[in-house]
């Protein structure tokens, strides 16, 4: 009889580890068959980086209303918009009206829809040069990039993909669907009333008006209407109030120019603001380095952001402080 229960007990334990390692096997190759998706690879953590955010700046609260549109007028009453452009839109409602007419104001479900967003900025600067850091920024489910900074021919060092390009008429790449993937979306950043009346004049084709720009602006602008975005004011003025602390206006008869955050600086506060966690790469300047080149494409140098309206050093401490609480991070060394 025992050798018949001893018999029995191997039968059993034999059919118990054979169900075991069924299990295990099914659970593994359920497993591999994620395990390179871009979820598990980016290990996202919901609420990361606006959680770190609050130990440097007081009182943070978030907006993840990017854009302006014509279904919530809030921002038709309530601060900021009771300012004027970049940090509100007094004076220019009836631009921003008829341009929200011809626009879309949503972002797309494949974004919207993630649990947790793990998005990267490329600024434009030299540091990534030979960073071949291409494969790994297209990993990101959010790619921001800046202004008109070229994507064909860097694709190595700044990869090809682009979710959200920032940009203001002076920095609008004259032919965007040679940059930007089709799905792109096009983020427009007035600064001032005639940036507002350019992109109505683009979207209406209409005369386009030639004076008040730094630079020349594209007089032919050939963006599908519907990527095209504009920035909601609060992002602006929440970087210049909350993180940068710099005075919305200059009294007019002060010999002080007027300072507004960057493009790179803004895209930053809205990524905060989005995001569940921000890394950042290509930014900082050389601001010792008076004729070392400050952009991986081009050759512009240092000495010619002397008469720039944006405080970099300020900005560079400021994004510092960010790093050491872990709300961003860089993937190339800050300059």
């Amino acid at each position: 009889m025992k050798a018949d229960c001893s018999k029995i007990f191997q039968l059993l334990l034999v059919l118990t580890v054979a169900i075991v390692m069924v299990i295990l096997s099914s659970h593994l190759t359920m497993k591999a068959s994620v395990r390179y998706s871009v979820e598990d690879k980016l290990n996202c953590q919901a609420g990361y980086s606006s959680t770190c955010s609050k130990q440097v700046i007081s009182n943070f609260t978030q907006n993840t209303d990017l854009f302006l549109n014509l279904k919530n007028l809030w921002w038709m009453q309530k601060d900021p918009a009771s300012n004027e452009l970049p940090y509100g839109i007094k004076g220019s409602e009836q631009t921003i009206n008829k341009i929200l007419a011809k626009i879309q104001y949503d972002m797309p479900e494949n974004i919207s829809r993630l649990a947790c967003k793990k998005c990267v900025i490329i600024g434009n600067g030299y540091t990534l040069r030979n960073s071949s850091l291409g494969e790994t920024i297209n990993e990101y489910h959010v790619v921001i990039r800046i202004n008109d900074a070229p994507v064909r021919g860097y694709e190595k060092d700044v990869g090809s993909k682009t979710t959200l390009r920032f940009f203001y008429p002076e920095s609008a790449a004259k032919e965007p669907n040679i940059e930007n993937d089709p799905s792109t979306l096009l983020v427009f950043l007035p600064f001032k009333p005639v940036d507002a009346q350019w992109l109505r004049e683009i979207l209406y084709n209409e005369k386009r008006v030639r004076k008040g720009f730094w630079k020349p602006p594209p007089l032919i602008w050939e963006a599908n209407p519907s990527n095209i975005r504009i920035l909601n004011p609060y992002y602006i003025h929440q970087a210049a109030t909350k993180l940068l602390k710099i005075p919305l206006r200059v009294p007019p008869k002060s010999k002080k120019k007027p300072v507004h955050p960057t493009t790179g600086f803004l895209a930053i506060t809205v990524a905060l603001n989005y995001c569940d966690e921000v890394h950042v790469a290509g930014f900082g300047y050389p601001i010792s380095q008076q004729n070392t080149p400050i952009h991986y494409y081009g050759k512009t140098t240092m000495k010619e952001m002397s008469n720039s309206e944006h405080n970099v050093t300020h900005e560079q401490l400021f994004l510092k402080k960010l790093v050491d609480v872990g709300a961003i991070k860089y993937l190339t060394v800050l300059m």
